[in-house]
């Protein structure tokens, strides 16, 4: 098994059908048989997937209907559910009673990111830990999922050259975010010649079902294309991606990425420049001109980190409907001030070149992700 040699299109066990509350298996089974005929192999789930149910999918779809070698999965272990080094192993057992394996193919550390869930991976020594795992033969490769910042990823790299792949989240949309940082992790590990598993590639759905205008401008050049092709166009057509998960939810979903990727096309330049139009248009709205010179944050008594919360604010206006600003919002102010904190001193104000309304602008902050 060679992790570059890994199926472009990855099955995603995240938002897997429904029916009557809970999840349909008579199509999963029937998503699940369609995928492999492609020749496609790759499952990623995960310990919180559906309340722990997307693991077991596993076993009723693949383990139990399958041979062993005619699929891979992927699975991680979240921090959240740690407290001891004794819960390492806990969590994992469980996992593979979960699925029905006796390995699994590619483990990963979920969710890594500044705060607390690095904390806790380090503190517990999972690092090492995997590592022993994989010499048990009980994991095959060893990798973890990101939402931190730059500065961390170099970090964990450095101190961690055991990590054999890094899933992050890519998307032409988060290409220069300043939360979600995709286009920077991407040139970090593709730096690195780190093979790299792409989440998110149609943002949660975002970049599917967008202003009726912008979809036209794609409709213009490909009639028969979905708009949701694009996005994972994009990202298919970037070196050193191993795979790119897609949390398919429907047979039409299924279909849709089989069309793309059974025959896969890389963008031509025009397209490439289509897509920086469509972005353009997308992102064309008032934003917090902050520029993260940073002069408000030294001197604020509440330890409010004011660029990064504009940052989420920003990517909160641009895509009302996406939810990891809030969930960065959470992980910076757990170890910093929460905008509600600021006591209106004035400090920031007094400091800041672009001459920013900065309390009233943390009120705003305060109502979109406090409530």
């Amino acid at each position: 098994m060679n992790i570059k040699t890994m199926p472009k299109l990855g099955f995603g066990m995240m938002r897997l059908p429904m029916k009557n509350g809970e999840i349909d298996m008579e199509q999963v089974n029937k998503m699940v048989d369609c995928y492999m005929e492609h020749g496609y192999n790759y499952f990623d789930t995960a310990y919180v997937y559906h309340g722990g149910e997307s693991e077991k999918v596993v076993k009723k779809a693949l383990t139990e209907r399958y041979p062993r070698e005619a699929f891979t999965v992927a699975t991680k272990l979240p921090a959240w559910a740690l407290s001891t080094k004794e819960d390492r192993d806990r969590v994992f057992n469980e996992q593979l009673a979960r699925t029905g394996l006796s390995y699994i193919d590619y483990y990963l550390l979920h969710s890594l990111e500044d705060g607390n869930n690095y904390r806790v991976y380090e503190e517990l020594d999972c690092f090492r830990w995997g590592m022993e795992k994989k010499a048990a033969g009980l994991i095959k490769h060893l990798g973890f999922s990101f939402h931190g910042t730059p500065e961390l990823l170099k970090k964990v790299l450095d101190d961690h050259p055991e990590i054999e792949f890094v899933q992050i989240q890519v998307n032409y949309a988060d290409w220069d975010n300043k939360v979600v940082h995709s286009g920077e992790l991407y040139e970090i590990l593709l730096e690195r010649n780190i093979p790299m598993i792409i989440m998110e590639p149609v943002k949660g759905g975002t970049l599917a079902n967008m202003a009726p205008a912008l979809m036209d401008m794609f409709k213009a050049a490909r009639p028969d294309a979905s708009v949701a092709s694009w996005a994972m166009r994009f990202v298919g057509s970037l070196p050193g991606i191993a795979t790119i998960l897609s949390g398919m939810s429907d047979e039409s979903q299924l279909a849709d990425n089989l069309k793309t990727f059974d025959n896969f096309e890389p963008l031509s330049d025009e397209e490439q420049a289509l897509i920086k139009e469509v972005v353009k248009k997308m992102l064309d709205i008032p934003l917090i001109p902050c520029t993260s010179c940073r002069y408000c944050v030294d001197g604020c008594p509440m330890g409010i980190q004011i660029p990064d919360i504009f940052n989420a604010v920003n990517t909160k206006r641009k895509f009302p409907g996406d939810n990891r600003p809030g969930f960065y919002y959470n992980s910076l102010t757990g170890y910093s001030g929460k905008a509600s904190d600021c006591v209106g001193c004035g400090q920031c104000e007094g400091v800041c070149p672009q001459h920013l309304e900065i309390t009233e602008l943390l009120k705003e902050a305060a109502a979109v992700f406090e409530r």
